[in-house]
C-alpha cells in the first residue's frame, strides 16, 4: 500500500512550510478588511500549525509514508524535517529566548504554577481509567482484548506519552508489553488527541484576558516578569549590525552544539546506569535518563540561564528572543505537518477514548484554575508541560510572551522526571477499568 505524498524533498518541503509561514505572517499583519478581522478571533500561531496540517491533509507534504520496493515489500520513508528543527532549532530559540531571563521573577511566579502543573499530571492519571469506563457503555469492544492485545496495555503507552514523553512512551510499552504490530494505532491516537488539545489551548491564548476574567486569575507576577524583560529589553534596545547577528547565533548554536555533545555522553552514560538496576519497576522509572533529548533540552537550557548573568544578555536588545521566535514558529509548522485531519476518522474508537482522556485533563485543570484563580497560562503551561513535553511547551509559553519560554521548559523536566511513576498508576486503573467494564 502507498500513501507517497505529491512533495516527498525535505528541501521542497521546508519551503513550502516556510510558504505557510510567509502567508500567515502577511496576512496577520493586514491593517484592516477580512484578515484582521480573522486574526481578532483565530491566533496567529494556530494557523502557523494549522496550515501545514492542512498541506499534509491534502496530500502534498507527509511527515512519513510507506512505498513498496520491487519485491512488493513495504519500505518506510519519513522527513527529517521535524527531527531537525527539535533537535537544533528548538535549543537555540530556548537559549536565544533565556538570554535576558530573571530567574528569580520566574520563581516568583509562585506555587500556582506547580498546582496547575500537578493538576494537569493527576488528569491524565485518573482520565485514562474514567475514558474506558465510559466508553465501555457504549462500545465494550473498543476497550477489550487480551493478553498483549489488551486495549489498556496500549494505552498505558498514551499514559506515558501524556506525562513524561518519548522515552517514558517507550518505557510502558516494554514494562506492560503491548503488541507492538498494534502500537503505530496507539501513536496515531497520541499524534491526532495532544494536537487537536495543543490547537484548542493556542486558540484560547488570543482569548486570554477573557478567559482571565472567567477565572478571576491574578496575572501580576507574570506581568510584573513580562514587563520587566520588556523594559529591560527597551533600555538596551538598538539598532542591530551584522556583527551582532553573527554572535547571537553563534551563542545560540555553540550552546547547541555543547549540549549535543554532553548529551552524546550523559546519555549512554546513565544509560548503563539504569540498565544496572535490577528491580525492573525501577528501572523504567528512570528511564527518561537515557533519552538524548532529555539531556540535550536540559543542558541547553542550563547554558541559557547561566548566560543570563553575562554580558550575553545585553543581545536581547538586539532582538535575541525575536530569533528565538523565528525558530519556534518553524518548529510549530513541523508539528503541524504531522497531523492529517483525514485521518481522524480512521480510528474511531480509539480516538473517543483519546478524546475523553484528553477532556477529563482539561476539565480538572479548568476547574482547578478556576479554584486558586490561576491565569490561563499556567494552565496552558502545565497542561502542555504533561501532555506536549519540552517540544511544545514552550512554544505554547513563549506565545505568552518570548521570556515565558523558560518557565514551560523547567515544568517539562518534572513530567520527564514523575513520567513512567505516574504512567504505572495510571495503568493499574485502567487496568482494573477494563476489568469492571
Amino acid at each position: 500500500m502507498e500513501n507517497t505524498p505529491l512533495f516527498t524533498n525535505d528541501t521542497i518541503v521546508f519551503g513550502l512550510l516556510m510558504l505557510s509561514l510567509g502567508f500567515v505572517f502577511y496576512t496577520e499583519s493586514r491593517p484592516s478588511g477580512f484578515w484582521y478581522k480573522f486574526y481578532k478571533v483565530v491566533p496567529g500561531l494556530f494557523m502557523a500549525y494549522m496550515v501545514p496540517a492542512i498541506l499534509t491533509s491534502l496530500g502534498l507534504i507527509a511527515p512519513e509514508w510507506d512505498t513498496l520496493n520491487e519485491s512488493n515489500e513495504i519500505v518506510k520513508h519519513k522527513t527529517n524535517i521535524y527531527f531537525i528543527t527539535s533537535r537544533f532549532l528548538l535549543p537555540a530559540a530556548l537559549v536565544l529566548m533565556t538570554l535576558s531571563i530573571d530567574l528569580k521573577a520566574v520563581f516568583n511566579l509562585g506555587w500556582k504554577a506547580l498546582i496547575m502543573f500537578f493538576t494537569g499530571t493527576i488528569g491524565i492519571v485518573i482520565g485514562g481509567p474514567l475514558a474506558i469506563l465510559l466508553i465501555s457503555i457504549f462500545s465494550p469492544e473498543t476497550v477489550g482484548g487480551v493478553g498483549p492485545d489488551a486495549v489498556w496495555r496500549g494505552l498505558s503507552t498514551l499514559a506515558g506519552s501524556w506525562i513524561g514523553g518519548g522515552a517514558n512512551q517507550t518505557a510502558m510499552l516494554e514494562i506492560y508489553g503491548y503488541n507492538q504490530k498494534l502500537y503505530g494505532g496507539m501513536v496515531f491516537v497520541d499524534i491526532v488527541v495532544a494536537n487537536i488539545w495543543m490547537a484548542i489551548l493556542l486558540i484560547g491564548i488570543g482569548k486570554r484576558h477573557n478567559i482571565n476574567k472567567w477565572l478571576k486569575a491574578n496575572t501580576e507576577s507574570i506581568e510584573n516578569l513580562k514587563e520587566k524583560v520588556s523594559s529591560f529589553t527597551e533600555s538596551i534596545k538598538k539598532n542591530p549590525s551584522l556583527a551582532d547577528y553573527m554572535i547571537m547565533l553563534s551563542i545560540a548554536f555553540g550552546a547547541v552544539s555543547i549540549a549535543h555533545l554532553f548529551s552524546g555522553y550523559l546519555t549512554p552514560l546513565f544509560s548503563e546506569t539504569v540498565a544496572s538496576i535490577e528491580n525492573a519497576t525501577t528501572r523504567n522509572i528512570f528511564t527518561f535518563l537515557e533519552s538524548g533529548f532529555f539531556w540535550m533540552i536540559s543542558i541547553a537550557t542550563v547554558i541559557a540561564i547561566l548566560l543570563s548573568y553575562t554580558k550575553a544578555r545585553n543581545y536581547e536588545g538586539a532582538g535575541a528572543s525575536k530569533i528565538g521566535s523565528i525558530f519556534i514558529y518553524i518548529l510549530v509548522a513541523s508539528i503541524g505537518m504531522k497531523m492529517d485531519l483525514k485521518l481522524i476518522f480512521d480510528n474511531v474508537g480509539l480516538i473517543a477514548i483519546g478524546i475523553v482522556w484528553m477532556s477529563i485533563h482539561a476539565g480538572l485543570l479548568i476547574l482547578i484554575a478556576k479554584l486558586i484563580k490561576a491565569p490561563y497560562f499556567f494552565l496552558a503551561v502545565g497542561s502542555q508541560a504533561n501532555v506536549g513535553g519540552a517540544a511544545s511547551a514552550p512554544i505554547v509559553a513563549a506565545a505568552f510572551h518570548p521570556s515565558l519560554a523558560t518557565v514551560g521548559v523547567l515544568l517539562a523536566v518534572f513530567g520527564y522526571a514523575i513520567g513512567t511513576i505516574s504512567a504505572i498508576a495510571c495503568t493499574i486503573l485502567m487496568e482494573l477499568a477494563s476489568a469492571t467494564g
